[in-house]
């Protein structure tokens, strides 16, 4: 595969590749269904952690099976293309696992970056980051900004509910 989008076997190889040249990985992953500045705040943070910034994507599937009805919004080959576009990630790959253990498990970041809205004790990846001396960050969350925010503004917006009488 050419570009920022990868495989994962292509990804193992080009990270091995890119360590062997001291550079430092950094992993985060998620939806990213309708990008927005939270999003940018978020990655620009994380990818202030090392060299290269890569993001696991969560694919159609995946998102289905722990999202609202209807998400995600935009189709996993979109949310990657948009996600590749950010000058900040090195990296994009899908997975299709409700979680990305299995993933950090085969990358092994040296940094594991997620959202505040998260905790150490309740992140199923962070036990695997630090199994092999790798460190975790939890990332300020902009509590205001949110797809499940905007998709709610856009449905109070242009969708209101009938006034009850």
């Amino acid at each position: 595969m050419v570009g920022k989008v990868r495989d994962r076997a292509s990804l193992v190889a080009e990270l091995s590749q890119l360590r062997s040249q001291g550079r430092k990985i950094v992993f985060t992953n998620g939806c990213f269904d309708l990008l927005h500045a939270g999003h940018v705040m978020y990655l620009r943070e994380a990818a202030s952690f090392g060299d290269v910034l890569v993001v696991g994507l969560n694919s159609d599937s995946s998102v289905r099976s722990f999202k609202e009805p209807g998400r995600p919004i935009a189709p996993e080959g979109d949310r990657a293309e948009v996600m590749a576009a950010l000058e900040m990630v090195g990296y994009v790959v899908i997975f299709g696992e409700p979680t990305a253990e299995a993933l950090v498990a085969e990358l092994k970041p040296e940094v594991y970056v997620k959202g505040g809205d998260y905790r150490l004790d309740t992140l199923p990846e962070a036990r695997i980051v630090q199994s092999y001396g790798g460190e975790v960050r939890l990332v300020s969350y902009h509590e205001s900004r949110s797809t499940t925010g905007i998709i709610q503004k856009i449905l109070d917006t242009y969708c209101p509910k009938p006034s009850e009488e």
